[in-house]
């Protein structure tokens, strides 16, 4: 295992009766870059992801937080260590606005008592939100309840509320599902700066290449649960096992 990887899966190898969902994926996400999972229907994408947060635990293998093993940690103790998720439905409080998302999502890191408690927050933890509403590009709308935003906006959102907590990394479950390319751009645009000003990690699963391709640093290919790729993007786009199994196209 590398000592540079901020999030690590070694011989990862997941089962569901005969099923083999995933056979020995190992994967290695270094700090501060943007990290690509991709593959067709059923490659084992949405396994790997769920191992990663913690919702599955592998028949063998280990997952890596900053070198420390996290294998047994549920998805609570794993966000404690500085993993954050988004969800490919966002998964918000209609009634709440934008900020009292990043307050709650503030609170839940530092493990302060929210119940019957007001939306106040002291200085520097305004401070800290005011910086991830601008980076997220969310100022107009800081004060506007998340039922009335559009599913762009309510994407990013969620990006922001992962970052309320300083995580180490995030992981993004298909951050352009649903939305059309201007929304796309978007999205894509906020990760490239959150990535740039603030250091953090992200793992990317997505279904649309292009985005990937113009948004990663690194990206590693599955198909029928296997790790068929792993490379820079250019790599990855020329390798023919890819051309073949994902890009359906005869090498």
């Amino acid at each position: 295992m590398s000592e540079s990887c901020v999030l690590e899966a070694r011989g990862v190898t997941v089962t569901f009766g005969g099923l083999r969902a995933l056979n020995d994926v190992s994967i290695a996400v270094a700090p501060g870059t943007i990290h690509g999972l991709m593959g067709p229907n059923g490659a084992g994408k949405s396994t790997l992801f769920d191992v990663l947060c913690g919702l599955l635990r592998p028949r063998r293998g280990e997952v890596f937080l900053d070198g420390q093993t996290v294998t047994r940690f549920r998805p609570q103790r794993r966000f404690a260590r500085g993993l954050a998720r988004t969800f490919q439905r966002p998964q918000l409080f209609r009634t709440l606005t934008v900020r009292e998302h990043l307050i709650i999502a503030r609170r839940a890191h530092r493990r302060v008592a929210a119940r019957g408690a007001r939306f106040t927050v002291d200085r520097e933890e305004r401070h800290e939100i005011d910086q991830v509403i601008a980076l997220l590009q969310l100022d107009g709308v800081a004060e506007v309840p998340v039922a009335l935003l559009p599913l762009g906006t309510a994407r990013l959102v969620e990006i922001a509320r992962a970052l309320a907590g300083n995580p180490r990394i995030v992981l993004l479950d298909e951050p352009s599902s649903g939305l059309d390319s201007s929304e796309t751009r978007t999205v894509a645009a906020a990760l490239d700066r959150t990535r740039r000003e603030r250091g953090i990690a992200l793992l990317v699963v997505e279904h649309d290449v292009d985005l990937l391709m113009e948004l990663c640093n690194h990206i590693d290919v599955l198909d029928f649960g296997q790790l068929i790729a792993s490379g820079p993007p250019a790599a990855v786009r020329d390798d023919p096992a890819v051309v073949a199994a994902y890009l359906g196209v005869a090498g």
